[in-house]
């Protein structure tokens, strides 16, 4: 038996990252998305350590303490608009970008198109 750190996602979690990242063809990318995944997955686990810390220490007297805490620490995705932003300023810099990251920035124009006709029937 293979020991795994106990820090370390499972394998079926690595698995499924595999499975829904870029094509293995770009190891550069799947690195990139499956390093990304891990790193939120280990982010969650301390966030939810901390947590239930704070909750057997009976340190979260406040009500919104842990609410409030989950909400500082994990901020709310990029919207579209940022998304497209940022993958535009990485193309700047020579970098390729994924085939998603494409999707992203049509679905962003798509948007910003719509909210012009909005605008300016």
């Amino acid at each position: 038996m293979t020991y795994q750190h106990p820090m370390s996602p499972p394998r079926e979690l690595v698995q499924e990252w595999i499975n829904e990242g870029p094509p293995l063809d770009q190891p550069k990318h799947v690195a990139h998305f499956i390093a990304g995944k891990a790193a939120q997955w280990g982010a969650d686990q301390e966030l939810e350590a901390c947590c239930e810390w704070l909750r057997q220490q009976t340190l979260c007297g406040h009500v919104d303490l842990i609410p409030s805490l989950r909400a500082a620490r994990r901020p709310p995705p990029p919207s579209l608009a940022e998304e497209a932003l940022g993958i535009i300023e990485r193309g700047r810099d020579e970098w390729s970008p994924l085939p998603e990251d494409w999707d992203k920035l049509q679905a962003a124009a798509e948007r910003l198109a719509e909210l012009e006709q909005q605008i300016n029937p």
